[in-house]
């Protein structure tokens, strides 16, 4: 006999929860971990507030009262405002589903308010250092072939760490230059790459049989088919992958915080930079949101500064952003535009300002 919503565990909920994502959302396993993580620590809170076992807990105890404690207690913890609004993601997606399943009748989030969180602008390589990040591996060996072919590609195409990891052979095409990646949610996407990477991947690939092992050659297709393998025959891992780009980067750069992701973000600044229209870029990457498109590309100030004089009808023709730059002793540094001290700026070169040559 079935029993009551209402009788049924949160602890239940939860493990079916985890499920849909799983099967119905077609949510990555980092991705089911995540909830998994956040939504327990909401669970052992409440136990521990209501003094009850976490068996005992059903989804009449998650209410209002009970978020707005847990969120009391994260900020006793001293989270960040991110993590925090990251839990509430995870809580707001927990009550919808429960109210969907007919568990609840009162969404326990709706007046409660996600945290600001500041935006801030990742780290990235300028196009020399990039450049130069490109012929850091020694390519004359097997293994420098094989991550020459995994910058080349993570930089022509702006794939994420964990799409990058997994492909296989047939989901890249050399002659079309053309690679099938498997992104957020297992939605497919077609991106395109340059001759430069179609040639470090040709490169790679002639090294296959010097990676794979005989005694894995007759089985195991899933390690087989991974396009770029470890020394021992297997996929290669994404912590591998960006233990080997630290450390190219390291070599040839002195920014700290150049991870995989960066060389992503890298890719969509420097096709915004050279014209690239923002839903175009926000495709290749793989974005269901344009505003998410729009966190990874910022403009420099050049660039803003030129747009400026060819677009404003009453713009000075005589405006040279390069000649404004190189008197600046900040030049090189993105552009900011927001509200300090009480009144708007454009910091580009402060005395330039004062004396209105904006």
């Amino acid at each position: 006999m079935n029993r009551r919503p209402n009788d049924v565990s949160m602890k239940e909920h939860l493990r079916a929860f985890l499920e849909y994502l799983r099967l119905n959302r077609n949510a990555s396993a980092h991705t089911v971990r995540a909830y998994d993580s956040d939504l327990t620590q909401f669970l052992t809170f409440l136990a521990a507030n209501l003094g009850r076992p976490r068996q005992e807990l059903t989804a009449d105890h998650f209410d209002q009262l009970a978020v707005r404690g847990f969120l009391a207690q994260l900020h006793r913890a001293g989270q960040s405002r991110s993590s925090v609004a990251r839990k509430l993601a995870s809580l707001r997606a927990f009550a919808r589903y429960l109210r969907r399943e007919g568990h609840l009748e009162v969404d326990p989030l709706a007046l409660i308010e996600n945290p600001k969180v500041e935006q801030k602008i990742p780290s990235h390589l300028d196009i020399d250092e990039m450049s130069t990040l490109l012929e850091m591996p020694d390519t004359s060996t097997p293994i420098g072939r094989r991550d020459r072919a995994i910058l080349e590609l993570f930089y022509a195409s702006g794939l994420r760490l964990s799409e990058l990891v997994g492909l296989d052979l047939e989901d890249v095409n050399t002659n079309g230059r053309l690679v099938r990646v498997l992104g957020k949610g297992r939605k497919e996407r077609i991106v395109p790459f340059n001759m430069s990477a179609a040639d470090a991947l040709r490169a790679c690939l002639r090294d296959r049989r010097t990676f794979e092992s005989p005694s894995r050659a007759g089985g195991g297709n899933t390690r087989r088919n991974a396009l770029f393998l470890n020394y021992r025959g297997g996929r290669l891992s994404g912590r591998s992958v960006d233990n080997l780009v630290r450390r190219y980067v390291a070599g040839c750069s002195a920014r700290f915080g150049i991870s995989p992701h960066a060389l992503r973000h890298s890719f969509a600044t420097h096709l915004l930079e050279r014209g690239a229209d923002l839903r175009a870029i926000q495709e290749l990457l793989g974005h269901a949101r344009l505003s998410t498109t729009q966190r990874y590309t910022h403009v420099n100030a050049a660039h803003l500064l030129e747009t400026y004089r060819k677009a404003h009808p009453r713009a000075e023709s005589s405006l040279d952003a390069s000649r404004c730059l190189g008197a600046c002793p900040r030049k090189g540094n993105t552009l900011l535009v927001g509200r300090r001290r009480r009144r708007n700026f454009m910091c580009v070169c402060a005395a330039r300002v004062a004396r209105g040559a904006y």
